[in-house]
């Protein structure tokens, strides 16, 4: 928690929500307080945690939905993360489903086992009348459900990363593991339609699905190799190239999808820029064009599917709670900002 709030300042948050998939699972009252704990006394961001729905994430029995809604840390999100009802379509799959996968050898993961699902839960959503957060959308078929969930009332919200707004599954063919995620890379159609989705609003958000793993979990071969990538520091850059530099939103709409309406549906208050507030904001720079490198990177982990690539923009300062500043990743002031 500590360098992940670290790597989460260097790229510009003020807050961040916390997937429950920790080790012990976030399924109670006393490990969502934990991590609340753990987050303030690191200082950098506030850490928001998501509980699971099932013990250990299982998928068996509900966890304490109630006591960690009504514990400290006032649990309003929860999920159980890359765990579903299984699916024998995604079985064993390694990278997207297609042409590529079949030249590589590598077992596919066909889109539909994403659009299924979401399918599925929209329907249960609109049937009980409740409110649904679609994670991780990443293809065409996914955003046009959503497009039509929305037109019909469903009360659903939904997210793109900035790997699936920017990276194809044609990185894969050199079987750098850095590029193995879950949901997989997809099709240039596919990273098409996602961006067109953030910018007409059928996706509401971008999180990054921020996935730190050790480097013997990446530094194998693919089959191996765990799932997932770091994001939280090249985020707003990737956002900026996929979507502000291509015109397709402004910095407004960046500031709408990357702060306010995730505030929304976590169900926190978005901070105010005003005099007396307390200060929750960054300071960006949209100008600047460079290589990301492991200079780059805050936290323990390194797998970056960024790395060698030139993105524009650069975070200058991240200032929280009007006690903190951050510059390049480091705390540099405790005792209250000028």
């Amino acid at each position: 928690i500590l360098t992940g709030s670290r790597a989460a300042a260097a790229g510009g948050y003020t807050t961040v929500f916390a997937m429950p998939n920790t080790s012990p699972v976030a399924d109670t009252a006393g490990v969502v307080e934990q991590e609340l704990a753990l987050g303030e006394a690191a200082g950098y961001v506030h850490v928001q945690p998501i509980g699971a729905v099932t013990v250990g994430q299982r998928g068996e029995r509900l966890a304490e939905l109630g006591a960690m809604a009504s514990s400290r840390a006032r649990v309003r999100v929860f999920s159980d993360d890359g765990f579903c009802v299984w699916d024998r379509l995604t079985e064993g799959a390694q990278m997207n489903e297609g042409t590529v996968s079949a030249e590589l050898g590598l077992a596919g993961w066909p889109a539909v086992a994403e659009e299924s699902i979401i399918a599925r839960d929209v329907l249960l959503a609109e049937h009980v009348g409740s409110r649904l957060h679609v994670c991780h959308l990443s293809t065409a078929g996914s955003v046009e459900i959503i497009r039509w969930a929305k037109a019909r009332g469903v009360a659903v919200t939904a997210e793109v990363t900035p790997h699936h707004l920017l990276l194809t599954e044609e990185l894969v063919r050199g079987y750098d593991p850095r590029f193995k995620v879950n949901p997989p890379l997809r099709r240039d159609d596919d990273v098409r339609a996602v961006r067109e989705g953030l910018a007409d609003g059928t996706i509401d958000i971008v999180a990054t699905d921020h996935a730190p793993h050790p480097a013997e979990a990446k530094s194998c071969e693919w089959q191996a190799a765990a799932h997932g990538m770091v994001g939280l520091e090249s985020a707003l850059r990737v956002v900026q190239q996929t979507m502000v530099d291509t015109g397709m939103l402004d910095w407004a709409d960046v500031a709408r999808v990357m702060s306010a309406v995730p505030a929304r549906i976590g169900r926190l208050t978005p901070p105010a820029l005003e005099v007396g507030a307390p200060a929750a904001f960054v300071l960006y720079d949209p100008r600047p064009a460079r290589t990301f490198t492991r200079d780059d990177l805050h936290g323990r982990s390194v797998n970056s599917p960024y790395l060698g690539r030139d993105l524009p923009g650069e975070v200058r300062w991240t200032v929280n709670g009007g006690f903190v500043t951050v510059a390049d990743g480091e705390l540099v002031d405790r005792e209250g900002v000028a």
